[in-house]
């Protein structure tokens, strides 16, 4: 007797082990070859692997906003020649039922299908493979007819095959099954000339589609989720405005009365969301004065983000802007214009804070007794205490900070900047996003986290629906085109949404303090184009405002962050025209309500860049060519593929630019382009 054992020789793979027991020799009895146990596996066939678009293996979502389409592909194979058949199949979060449709191979054992996410509710999708018995019956039957081979008994199994499926079907689709599965066994007795018509009939070959047997598919054993979100999401322009300083009197501290008087101007440059840096109560204990200084003069006003004081915290509101009543009038005022209001929430205290009181525990003591102040060294923020959540006391703190932001939800809020999220821990944010989330689908989470690309790509994952960016510091092509083509063609253009801000109260780069208006310009559009999402902090940026504090920094001077700014709206280097013009065309455009479509295109002038956005239908077309040398006119030859485009190479056509309203004839791949920063550094070319 020869027993032979073969064990699988794969370690990584979580499949049973095969044993196989062969008898040799006759005469061993049943009994004894009984003896030994078969752990044999389930036979499936299909393999599923590779499944794009997934985030680290289905532990993160993907993102996506309503109306938008997710295009799922894998490798599905199986062992064999048979023909196979795919199904992607989704369903909202809450219901029962899947919902399906066919996947189909494309090239290499790669496979495609889509759908259309349709409300503002979370999707789960999967992916099932089974062998396609019918469809491999009617290639290989064909193939014997027209060789003339004998098909009597093919003609019996393919009946069979359909008359398996009548038991799957419903209604009157039964019936007709069944006609064909009658028609094919006549066919096999009389060897009919229609044999070939039947077997290739359509509508045949779409009711098994429509019921196969699917006892031996394959699914994919992971459902991946897709978090769904409202547009502004992914497509938004967003205005900073700082309410103490809507004043023409530096003597008088703004309100958010005195703000609805300046609703005009924003919404007149065309954006859709008005965010205000933090409302509350500011602390006095470490209050900074004008220019960071310390101490403060009796009549400095303090840094908005030092949150809390004898007034309140993070649920209440700074006196001097007004009552909750006039925010929810500014709310209303700015809702009627097409202003959309989004607040920050900065988790973080200043010394006179009611938690410092009143929640001791949720803060870190150094060994002289004194609370932790903030300090990025060597910077020191003696008029902020971060929150420690490394004590036993964490799940109260977080229950609290989840319900400042339900408070300000209920007040009518749904978009929330969030002040420096990279600095708390990554499961409090992604609990709590969920929390809010789960009772306000609608709400929208920015996180501005200026930090390490996988702490920031982290914080998109887990829940942050948009995300700021390195854009202020990328200034020359190459590092435009590497960092966006990373951002929009890569996996990473699945969860992180960029936010392109080419400025904010922090950040006045080199490049804005030299350029002067011709780089304020050039950068806005950059903005606008490249991102659907972008941002300007104003009036500083209309304004061209270049004057850093002292050379080398990236802080303003007289920086609104601790004092009142009058802002002179009416002076002549104000440049709201380009920046409304912009907002205008990416408005109209739907080619620039997304990022997906993005590619960059050659130029022959390295200090020009060329890039554009189009519609999946290629019926909005919109090319952006920029001068990135605010010194210095710019001329090159741009390089454009027509027929991506859904252009004739060999016939001319118009481009007209939507900043200036002028309009280029132009003829084959190849066009000239000339820029002057002195006038409109940049093109935003909508193809004709």
């Amino acid at each position: 007797m020869c027993i032979i054992v073969f064990a699988s020789d794969l370690p990584c793979q979580e499949e049973p082990i095969i044993l196989v027991c062969v008898a040799m020799e006759a005469h061993i009895s049943d009994s004894v070859q009984t003896q030994v146990a078969l752990n044999v596996p389930a036979i499936t066939r299909v393999i599923i692997e590779g499944i794009q678009p997934q985030v680290d293996g289905g532990r993160f979502p993907i993102k996506r906003t309503v109306g938008e389409t997710v295009s799922v592909e894998a490798d599905i194979f199986a062992d064999g020649h048979e023909v196979l058949a795919a199904a992607l199949r989704y369903k909202p979060v809450s219901a029962g039922a899947w919902q399906e449709t066919p996947m189909r191979f494309f090239d290499n054992d790669r496979w495609r299908g889509e759908f259309q996410v349709t409300s503002l509710e979370n999707v789960v999708y999967t992916i099932q493979a089974w062998v396609d018995a019918f469809a491999t019956w009617t290639r290989d039957f064909l193939k014997k007819y027209e060789a003339g081979q004998d098909i009597s008994v093919d003609l019996l199994i393919g009946a069979e095959l359909v008359h398996s499926a009548v038991r799957r079907a419903r209604g009157a689709d039964a019936k007709k099954l069944s006609d064909f599965a009658a028609a094919l066994t006549l066919l096999s007795s009389r060897k009919m000339e229609p044999v070939a018509g039947t077997v290739r009939s359509a509508e045949l070959a779409e009711l098994m589609a429509r019921y196969p047997d699917r006892s031996g598919a394959t699914s994919y054993p992971v459902e991946f989720r897709v978090i769904v979100d409202r547009e502004k999401a992914r497509f938004s322009a967003w205005y900073e405005m700082f309410p103490r300083s809507c004043t023409d009197d530096p003597a008088h501290h703004g309100t958010f009365l005195d703000c609805i008087e300046r609703l005009d101007y924003v919404a007149g440059m065309g954006f859709d969301v008005l965010y205000l840096p933090p409302i509350h109560p500011i602390g006095r204990k470490g209050r900074k004065g004008k220019n960071n200084s310390f101490p403060p003069s009796p009549d400095d006003t303090g840094s908005p983000w030092a949150i809390g004081g004898a007034e309140g915290g993070h649920k209440s509101i700074l006196p001097q802007l007004g009552t909750l009543a006039d925010f929810k009038r500014l709310q209303k005022e700015a809702l009627a214009r097409g202003l959309e209001l989004a607040i920050d929430i900065a988790f973080q205290c200043s010394p006179d804070h009611p938690y410092v009181i009143e929640h001791e525990e949720w803060f870190r003591r150094r060994p002289d007794g004194t609370i932790q102040y903030a300090e990025n060294p060597p910077k020191k923020y003696e008029d902020i205490f971060p929150l420690n959540f490394e004590n036993e006391h964490v799940a109260a703190l977080c229950e609290e900070l989840r319900s400042v932001v339900a408070y300000w939800c209920e007040q009518g809020i749904r978009i929330f900047r969030v002040d420096n999220p990279h600095t708390k821990p990554f499961p409090m944010w992604e609990w709590l996003i969920e929390e809010i989330r789960r009772q306000y689908p609608e709400a929208i989470f920015l996180a501005e986290a200026f930090t390490r690309p996988k702490v920031m790509y982290r914080l998109a994952k887990l829940g942050f629906d948009q995300s700021y960016t390195y854009f202020a510091w990328k200034n020359s092509k190459w590092e435009l085109t590497q960092y966006f083509t990373e951002l929009t063609q890569s996996p990473v253009g699945e969860y992180f949404r960029p936010n392109i801000w080419p400025n904010t109260p922090d950040i006045l780069t080199e490049y804005m303090q030299d350029g002067g208006p011709p780089a304020f310009m050039s950068r806005v559009v950059l903005a606008g184009t490249l991102g659907a999402n972008y941002g300007i902090y104003g009036p500083a940026y209309e304004l061209c405002e270049n004057r850093a504090v002292a050379r080398g920094s990236e802080e303003y001077l007289d920086s609104e962050k601790y004092q009142i700014r009058i802002w002179p709206l009416d002076q002549a280097n104000n440049i709201r025209w380009l920046i409304g013009r912009l907002n205008q065309a990416r408005r109209e455009n739907p080619a620039l309500h997304s990022d997906w479509s993005l590619r960059f295109h050659p130029v022959d002038n390295e200090q020009i860049i060329a890039y554009s956005k189009m519609t999946p239908d290629r019926s909005n077309v919109i090319v952006g060519i920029v001068n990135l040398d605010f010194r210095y006119k710019q001329a090159g030859w741009v390089q454009l593929p027509l027929e991506e485009f859904g252009l004739d190479p060999n016939q001319p056509f118009e481009v007209q630019d939507l900043l200036t309203y002028a309009r280029f004839q132009w003829q084959g791949p190849r066009n000239y382009v000339e820029l002057n920063p002195a006038q409109v550094p940049a093109h935003v070319l909508k193809v004709r």
